[in-house]
């Protein structure tokens, strides 16, 4: 829904899959969702982000500034699109694309990049960025950060599960009298991605048709189910890079076909979801999950979640929030909510000493 009225507020996103950009625009009280819309990167601008952890520093320092500036570009593009000007905007959130995310090194540490300045000039606006370093700072994992949102807008009903499966899977547990806590799962469209445009020619396995067809390898997901993260307890966080082409080759390599091999990484990623919930979330509070990201879109993903959980699979969709918009809205509330001298965090989830006020401005 579109509204002409002065008061926005925008969220930009990028998540792990580097797939593109959202913008979204907000009104925060009461809270909407107006407009939002992708940006989809391309094809070798993706390539460049996947791997930006090897970069040199000049050329990750070029890619910020780079990225910094085609973001400008799309929320100068996304203001035209929606008949509003700079002036209608109140402030912005910007998360930036995760470079590398290590919660767990010797020295606790975690990049985004996207120089927040272009948008500044821009919108003429106070931008907030670089959520995650302040939740590090207080000695938390620096992810995940949704659950504060989640618990903002579903923490007054009946207990729920909010599961996101962009890149990575992560879940927050909401719901009146509860103690809002979450987590990332493990792997959601990194692998399967990763896999499509390897073997198949195509940037993602749309409505999970390649999966369909395919013959999972349950034996093998039983045997990665084993390993160290799946049965580390909460608070944790992972960098896209634990699933990424490595373990894409070390464990996936002898399946040839390429709808087996979409099977079994569906298969993996919808059980390492169902199996956190059976270690990680007290049976009472098992009562829905509610599906945003990309993966929401993967009807094979649902069904299997559905088949492996035994609980009512739906997308926030249904919830008044369309998955796609869901994260980039988060941070535009946050913004919002950081500019007033709110709490924008849930310690909780990262295991930070305190909630905080996340991010940091640029005028």
């Amino acid at each position: 829904m579109k509204n002409k009225k002065t008061g926005l507020v925008l969220g930009l996103m990028s998540g792990t899959s580097c797939d593109g950009l959202t913008v979204c625009a907000i009104r925060p009280e009461p809270f909407q969702i107006l407009a939002f819309k992708n940006y989809v990167y391309p094809a070798a601008l993706r390539s460049r982000l996947l791997h930006a952890k090897d970069l040199r520093a000049p050329e990750l320092s070029a890619l910020h500034f780079e990225l910094g500036r085609l973001y400008a570009q799309k929320v100068k593009l996304f203001l035209k699109q929606n008949g509003w000007k700079p002036a209608d905007v109140l402030c912005a959130g910007c998360h930036g694309q995760t470079v590398y995310h290590g919660p767990a090194d010797k020295v606790p540490n975690t990049l985004q990049i996207a120089e927040p300045a272009f948008l500044a000039d821009l919108l003429g606006r106070p931008i907030v960025s670089r959520f995650r370093e302040k939740d590090i700072a207080l000695g938390g994992q620096g992810a995940p950060l949704i659950p504060f949102f989640d618990e903002y807008i579903f923490g007054k009903g009946a207990p729920k599960i909010l599961l996101n499966l962009g890149g990575i899977a992560n879940i927050s547990v909401v719901g009146k009298k509860v103690k809002t806590f979450g987590f990332d799962c493990g792997p959601a469209n990194t692998l399967m991605d990763l896999a499509c445009v390897r073997f198949a020619r195509r940037p993602f396995d749309k409505n999970g048709a390649l999966a369909a067809r395919g013959r999972a390898d349950e034996a093998l997901v039983k045997k990665l189910l084993a390993q160290k993260y799946f049965r580390q307890k909460p608070p944790k966080s992972l960098d896209k890079n634990e699933f990424g082409e490595n373990y894409l080759n070390r464990w996936f390599s002898r399946i040839k076909n390429p709808a087996d091999l979409l099977a079994t990484l569906n298969l993996f990623t919808a059980s390492c979801v169902a199996d956190a919930l059976e270690n990680f979330v007290p049976a009472p509070l098992r009562r829905q999950i509610i599906v945003s990201g990309g993966g929401a879109y993967n009807k094979t993903l649902l069904e299997n979640l559905k088949r492996l959980t035994g609980l009512p699979v739906i997308t926030s969709a249904r919830a008044g929030i369309d998955p796609q918009a869901k994260e980039a809205a988060a941070f535009a509330l946050m913004a919002w909510l950081a500019l007033r001298g709110k709490t924008n965090h849930c310690a909780r989830a990262t295991g930070a000493r305190k909630n905080g006020i996340l991010g940091s401005l640029t005028l």
